[in-house]
């Protein structure tokens, strides 16, 4: 950590907005503003508005000598490059390579900049300011609109040798011809039940296929999300707790089958669908003691992420800036 600048930048770069925050050596987002993703045609536009925006935050500290350095959390962001590669949910990233590092450091006086996907910025985020901190062993899983995981064995990041480790949303969990579609082009992946639009089509396909009596039906299928369910299930709603229950059961079992290449310390599970508490946490805890080897079973825990609030991307990321500043000195 550069000890002579006391702030670095964190951006959280998702496919409806991006965030930029300046942190503090404590964790304390100081000043923050956000751009539309998706109304930039191309890239150079994209980081020109960002530019634009960071300016009259980095004026606030004092200028860019302030600055240590910044990090970005961007869907299919390659921490080996810099580079996002062909992220599908952003149009102006859709094909080939961007080096948005390099391309914010150019405009940023060659500021360090630092890039990894989202997921990856999340670990690091629990590791720094989190539940993780003081682990070196564990796992976050982001339950969004996919999922997300961060591997940090004996205190690292795990990257892989091309930068993009640590896909665990795309473990296949259902090889039947039912398997869901997923984006990645494949069929029966984690990410299609256990995100947050898994959830939501969990719900719809029960709905769609039952006549059975739910809070669910009080809103039309192609609307429910998965508030929904976790509002429905609160109440007690029996379908909705059901959807849950299967959720839970297999995520429970993928984390059994992680647990068994770097056995973590913890699972950490960050996103909208934690805040359901133990409706979704419990049933996650018990499928993974069904399903986990015994040599494996009671050792790790089950945490909800120590950074859940709209602000932990960019903390994430944040933790991102001060390596990158620290490699440099």
């Amino acid at each position: 950590m550069d000890t002579q600048k006391p702030y670095v930048i964190g951006v959280d770069l998702g496919g409806t907005n991006t965030v930029f925050g300046i942190v503090d050596a404590r964790g304390q987002i100081v000043a923050e503003d956000s751009i539309k993703t998706q109304t930039y045609k191309t890239a150079e536009e994209f980081v020109e508005a960002g530019v634009v925006c960071l300016r009259p935050l980095i004026a606030q500290m004092g200028g860019i000598s302030q600055i240590a350095g910044m990090g970005i959390g961007a869907p299919n962001g390659n921490y080996y490059t810099g580079s996002i590669e062909t992220a599908p949910n952003i149009a102006w990233a859709h094909d080939g390579i961007v080096p948005l590092a390099k391309m914010f450091s150019d405009r940023l006086e060659g500021l360090p900049v630092k890039l990894t996907n989202d997921a990856n910025a999340a670990a690091m985020g629990e590791m720094a300011y989190g539940a993780a901190r003081g682990m070196k062993n564990f796992i976050v899983i982001t339950l969004g609109t996919g999922v997300g995981s961060g591997i940090v064995v004996n205190g690292q990041l795990v990257y892989g040798h091309d930068g993009f480790a640590g896909e665990l949303g795309h473990v296949i969990m259902d090889r039947s011809p039912r398997g869901r579609v997923c984006g990645c082009g494949r069929k029966g992946c984690l990410e299609t039940y256990c995100s947050a639009t898994g959830v939501a089509r969990t719900a719809r396909e029960i709905l769609a296929n039952t006549d059975r009596p739910s809070l669910l039906r009080d809103k039309p299928a192609e609307d429910i999300e998965s508030l929904d369910v976790s509002i429905a299930a609160g109440k007690g709603d029996e379908v909705a707790n059901e959807i849950f229950q299967f959720t839970g059961k297999m995520l429970g079992e993928a984390c059994a089958d992680f647990a068994a290449f770097s056995s973590p310390e913890a699972f950490i599970f960050f996103g909208g669908l934690c805040k359901a508490g133990d409706l979704i946490m419990k049933p996650i805890e018990e499928s993974y003691n069904r399903s986990v080897m015994n040599i494996f079973k009671g050792k790790a825990k089950f945490l909800v992420s120590g950074l859940m609030n709209a602000n932990a991307a960019v903390l994430g990321a944040s933790a991102l800036g001060w390596d990158g500043a620290a490699e440099k000195n």
